[in-house]
């Protein structure tokens, strides 16, 4: 590939794959082929640790930690303009999964070194993904490591793992002999987490079992930036089945915006994998061809990244 093996990546050969599926939610259709040149990606989710590094080494301020312009915002609430970012907050009764701000709160002064917000912190918890990092703030990490973010398919022919048209990361069977393979929620979501794979909230990278190409958490634990703008399925040619697209890189960023979405137009990337807020009942979405957009000035705390790098 004409470059060497970068510390903590996994090389990727060149290959063809299923991607997308026509079984589950409208905007993973149609299934197609797509062929992917080889490159390297993280073994892990950047960690808190790894993400301290780049901070300290160049003073970076990520966007949950600085106020938002309210030009950009008209008729936004003062508090939403604060720095801060949106936390998971469990309710202490049973509600149905339909408005998500029954869970969803935010929260002034959260980041990624607070990541339930003031009071909180990572120290302990340096092997975690980074999360409350928006689609810029992971797109400088890359930059300064001197990798990228990965294309959609670039991660999903990676989370695949050698296993073209399975289920999940590591096969057909969510549970394969009653062993948790990721970290999701079990239980009625969003009020009632059991617990059986033994997180209830993010887990250190690596807690899990690998894919069949060594890597870690490609399905739950945290969601995963893609560089892909987001349109609501894969733009795929029926025209030309024989034909499987290269190296498809998404839409232009026109396409991205939500309609339906008041305010200002805000692009949408893909983000890829679940996370431990995914659960049977709600976002069946911890398997390789699940996809959801997510605004780009938007941070969270169950949205992390990894990086790739390429020969070219």
């Amino acid at each position: 590939m004409g470059i060497g093996p970068p510390d903590s990546m996994v090389q990727i050969p060149d290959g063809a794959f299923r991607m997308g599926s026509d079984a589950h939610y409208p905007e993973e259709r149609p299934a197609h082929r797509v062929k992917v040149d080889g490159f390297w990606i993280d073994r892990y989710a950047v960690t808190n640790a790894d993400f301290a590094a780049f901070i300290a080494a160049t003073g970076y301020l990520t966007f949950a930690e600085r106020p938002l312009d309210p030009a950009l915002y008209p008729g936004a609430k003062p508090e939403l303009l604060k720095p801060g970012s949106a936390v998971f907050r469990m309710p202490k009764r049973p509600v149905r999964p339909r408005d998500f701000l029954d869970w969803w709160e935010y929260t002034p002064g959260a980041d990624w070194r607070r990541p339930e917000g003031p009071g909180s912190s990572t120290i302990g918890r340096e092997n975690e993904p980074v999360v409350h990092v928006a689609f810029e703030d992971a797109a400088a990490y890359a930059v300064w490591a001197g990798k990228d973010l990965p294309t959609e398919a670039e991660w999903e022919y990676a989370a695949r793992g050698g296993l073209d048209g399975a289920e999940y990361c590591w096969g057909d069977a969510f549970t394969p002999e009653g062993r948790w393979m990721a970290n999701t929620w079990q239980g009625e979501f969003p009020w009632r987490n059991h617990v059986e794979d033994g997180f209830a909230e993010r887990a250190p990278v690596g807690a899990f079992p690998p894919n069949g190409y060594g890597l870690f958490d490609m399905a739950g634990n945290v969601w995963q930036w893609t560089k892909d703008w987001y349109a609501a399925g894969h733009a795929h040619d029926p025209g030309q089945p024989c034909c499987a697209p290269r190296n498809p890189q998404g839409v232009a960023e026109e396409r991205s915006y939500d309609a339906a979405q008041p305010g200002p137009r805000v692009g949408r990337k893909v983000i890829k994998g679940g996370s431990y807020l995914c659960a049977p009942n709600y976002c069946q979405r911890y398997r390789p061809a699940a996809r959801y957009p997510q605004m780009i000035d938007t941070t969270t705390s169950h949205i992390g990244f990894r990086c790739v790098k390429r020969s070219t």
